[in-house]
């Protein structure tokens, strides 16, 4: 067993592996639990309650998550006096699945994001961020049922990759003059400057596993999104490299779109899949214009999470969209939204994007039947109309209930 500094892993329960690139899961897996700042106290504590009772709905005593609570954030500053230890990062990579809460993130200044920290550090390549609609949820478009869409945003690079100088600084100026005298390209002295890495590796990694997915779920398309027509030697070669790993190692699966007309007459052949490419701009606006057309997206960094957001703001906002980081070993699945500290601890926010981050975890880990367990509960409570406030107030003849009462309510419909 992993020794930590300052935690003690449960003695009930085994730990989550891999084997010849399987992943095992013992009835009962110790999952590491980052309980996040601010609404995360209040929206881990059901999401938890949520999945305990599905699992035991679905198994009986089969099968139980070993729950291990690990920290980050604020509660990792009063245990640790630093906002993410090593103790972290060793639980989640040890134990292979975890789920975590929302973390505090300074804007301007202050210490970096610790979400992006843990998915640099994990090298959590891709980030997964299906987005679809739950009948009953209050949406501001007409045909909110037509998105249905997972997007898998690459997780380490881009300007995500937090390399970067600030304004005045001798390490800025030092960059400044090199790129002056050495590359000939002139930047105004009172700037900040930011470095954008995309590369083949990261960039094919992202790539297969988006492909794979779709082939997995029977899908019907992959689309790039990229700014290539302007950043053409970072996003343009992220598609170019895309297009090239789907010729390399899917070439019996996928097709082109150009190929798709100029081969098929526009008519898809059975068991093969689309493979295309969208402007980043351009796919702004079509994911509100031309829902139905997209299904499996692939994105860099900064595209993926302008993106997501936009997708999600159409079937009812981040309160209800889940998010997962994963590598070929290692999955962290997480609320996507802030830790919105003025409603901490007043058991009122909505815990939908928790809820079905967990389930997300649950079907990755293979325990479908408590998933299916869970979004049944949430669809039938939401056409219940017992729901937070935040969607109380859009929907007519809705009773408001507490964060708790939510995650009550979501049980009863198993």
């Amino acid at each position: 067993m992993i020794e930590f500094e300052q935690l003690t892993a449960p003695t009930e329960g085994e730990r989550i592996h891999t084997s010849n690139g399987q992943m095992a899961v013992p009835n009962k897996p110790i999952i590491p639990v980052i309980e996040g700042d601010g609404i995360g106290r209040d929206i881990m504590k059901t999401a938890r309650r949520v999945v305990d009772a599905a699992v035991q709905t679905a198994y009986g005593d089969k099968n139980q998550i070993i729950w291990f609570d690990v920290y980050a954030g604020e509660n990792a500053m009063e245990k640790y006096n630093e906002w993410l230890p090593q103790d972290t990062f060793k639980a989640i990579e040890y134990f292979r699945v975890a789920l975590k809460g929302p973390l505090t993130t300074p804007v301007g200044g202050g210490h970096r994001s610790l979400n992006v920290s843990l998915r640099q550090v994990l090298e959590l390549y891709a980030c997964v961020r299906p987005v679809r609609y739950f009948q009953g949820v209050p949406a501001p478009v007409t045909h909110p049922e037509k998105m249905d869409v997972v997007i898998f945003r690459e997780n380490t690079e881009d300007v995500y990759a937090g390399i970067e100088w600030e304004q005045g600084t001798p390490e800025v100026k030092k960059v400044i003059e090199l790129l002056r005298t050495e590359m000939g390209v002139e930047i105004r002295e009172d700037s900040g400057v930011g470095v954008k890495p995309i590369s083949i590796f990261g960039t094919k990694r992202l790539t297969r596993m988006a492909i794979q997915y779709a082939i997995d779920h029977g899908r019907r398309s992959v689309t790039f999104v990229h700014k290539g027509n302007i950043m053409k030697y970072t996003e343009g070669a992220f598609c170019a490299w895309g297009y090239e790993l789907a010729k390399e190692e899917f070439a019996d699966t996928t097709i082109t779109e150009a190929e798709l007309y100029s081969d098929y007459d526009g008519n898809l052949p059975e068991g093969k899949i689309i493979v295309n490419d969208r402007i980043a701009d351009s796919m702004l606006q079509q994911i509100l214009t031309r829902t139905d057309e997209y299904d499996v997206i692939a994105t860099p960094n900064l595209n993926g999470d302008y993106l997501s957001d936009a997708a999600a703001a159409q079937v009812g906002g981040i309160g209800m969209a889940p998010g997962g980081n994963l590598n070929d070993e290692v999955a962290l699945f997480e609320a996507t939204h802030g830790t919105a500290p003025k409603y901490a601890d007043q058991d009122v926010v909505n815990p939908g994007s928790i809820i079905l981050s967990a389930v997300m975890m649950l079907e990755h880990i293979g325990w479908q039947e408590a998933a299916d367990l869970i979004i049944g509960g949430l669809e039938k409570t939401i056409l219940q109309k017992r729901v937070t406030y935040d969607l109380e107030r859009l929907m007519e003849g809705a009773t408001k209930v507490r964060t708790s009462e939510f995650g009550t309510a979501i049980i009863e419909n198993f």
